[in-house]
């Protein structure tokens, strides 16, 4: 097996950034405020679980991409353990739920920054369609550019959460965590639940592995830098908010803000609006560069329509299946708008089926790896599919995709199977 692609564009420092800008997206600004009202201080409880998660799936991900380095990441996974309509489930589950997930990460931190300039609704509708264009304009371009702009957006990141965090928790008071568990055990699942988001991600990086110049080198020792950030930045975070901000957290629109005024007073707000572009830039670059290359590979194999396959190589930008997600986005956006959903009912939506393929993923890990790593697998299924089942009614989401999915399967075979044989005519034989 080949592991070393000389087309691919992505060293350990890019690819590193582009998975920290996977995980870190604009989760950080909204979800310590909703996980805080749905459980209280509890809350901590379900950012340590999730973290204590993010361990075996990220583990698991990074052997299978580093043994199957595609464009198709998830899909291919699925597909060497379980076949062609299930790797074309899952392939839809992640290109379909990307729309909805950017637009939620734009709305996120354009809210962010029209708080800080004083700016209405309308301006945070304006602002969020100005990220999205941003997002999808660095992406055509190419991964080699935007691979470069997330590492210093992931730097400046790194540096404006660590500030926050460092000057809020000198001000940690143990009386705000009483009460602990105001809402009970249910309270923490759905904290669980709705913290999925923030911790999904490691399936969208998958799909960048055919873009590493050594994946079997290179994607282990990304995966263990971006995890060590991650659980770092995410166990200050979740003590702050439940120490500091205590009860106040939950009722907050802009809890990140609250803390950077610990350490920069008036100036947060301003700051806060930097890093809400930043997160919302860097997770959607991420999640936009892995599913158009997986919405090419989809249509490389008979997923989707075969046009879209052009430029699924690596290294190269596959530009038809980034249209199509650009339109796709568009639409989700403009109907998320128009119909007024909540950023709560969004990511729980866009949780529901990241979920859906996290665990199908890591169910295929189980066929094929072996030893540790197939423990490893094991694990992540089944607590992965424990913690879906507090998302309730929005699983049904990605049951109606899967019908789709196999749908189009159906449709397509019998356009493609060839039509039976006419009768044959006789022919007069001449006495």
């Amino acid at each position: 097996m080949t592991t070393r692609h000389p087309s691919g564009s992505l060293g350990t420092a890019r690819g590193t950034a582009l998975y920290l800008g996977a995980i870190l997206g604009p989760g950080v600004l909204a979800l310590p405020g909703l996980a805080a009202a749905a459980a209280g201080p509890a809350a901590i409880v379900a950012w340590v679980a999730l973290l204590l998660l993010s361990v075996p799936v990220a583990a698991t991900f990074a052997e299978l991409a580093a043994r199957r380095p595609d464009a198709g990441g998830v899909a291919t996974f699925t597909r060497a353990a379980f076949g062609d309509r299930t790797a074309a489930v899952c392939g839809w589950w992640f290109f379909s739920v990307i729309p909805v997930g950017a637009s939620s990460a734009a709305l996120v931190g354009a809210a962010y920054i029209a708080d800080a300039a004083g700016l209405g609704r309308g301006a945070v509708v304006a602002v969020a369609a100005v990220l999205l264009a941003t997002a999808f304009a660095a992406n055509h371009i190419g991964l080699r550019l935007s691979g470069g702009a997330q590492l210093v957006l992931m730097g400046l990141l790194a540096a404006l959460l660590a500030a926050a965090c460092a000057a809020a928790l000198p001000h940690f008071d143990p009386a705000n965590l009483t009460p602990f568990a105001p809402m009970g055990v249910p309270g923490v699942l759905s904290a669980a639940a709705v913290l999925f988001y923030a911790f999904s991600g490691w399936e969208a990086a998958s799909h960048l592995s055919g873009e590493f110049t050594d994946p079997a080198r290179q994607l282990r020792r990304v995966t263990a830098l971006a995890l060590a950030v991650v659980a770092a930045i995410y166990l200050a975070l979740a003590a702050a908010t439940a120490g500091v901000l205590g009860s106040a957290a939950g009722s907050s629109a802009t809890p990140l803000t609250d803390l950077l005024a610990y350490a920069f007073g008036p100036a947060a707000a301003p700051l806060t609006a930097v890093c809400a572009a930043l997160l919302s830039l860097g997770a959607m670059n991420t999640f936009i560069a892995g599913a158009s290359r997986l919405g090419a590979a989809l249509a490389r194999d008979g997923a989707m329509p075969a046009p879209l396959a052009k430029g699924h190589e690596p290294g190269r930008t596959p530009h038809r299946s980034l249209l199509v997600l650009a339109a796709l986005t568009g639409t989700a956006f403009a109907g998320s708008t128009a119909l007024g959903l909540g950023l709560d009912q969004q990511m729980r939506a866009t949780s529901a089926v990241l979920a859906a393929v996290t665990v199908l993923a890591c169910a295929a890990a189980v066929r094929l790896l072996t030893g540790r790593a197939r423990r490893w697998a094991l694990f992540a299924t089944a607590c992965t599919a424990a913690i879906a089942t507090a998302l309730t009614w929005y699983l049904l989401l990605p049951l109606v995709i899967a019908a789709l999915a196999l749908g189009y399967l159906r449709l397509r075979r019998r356009r493609a199977r060839p039509l039976p044989p006419g009768p044959v005519e006789a022919v007069p034989v001449e006495a």
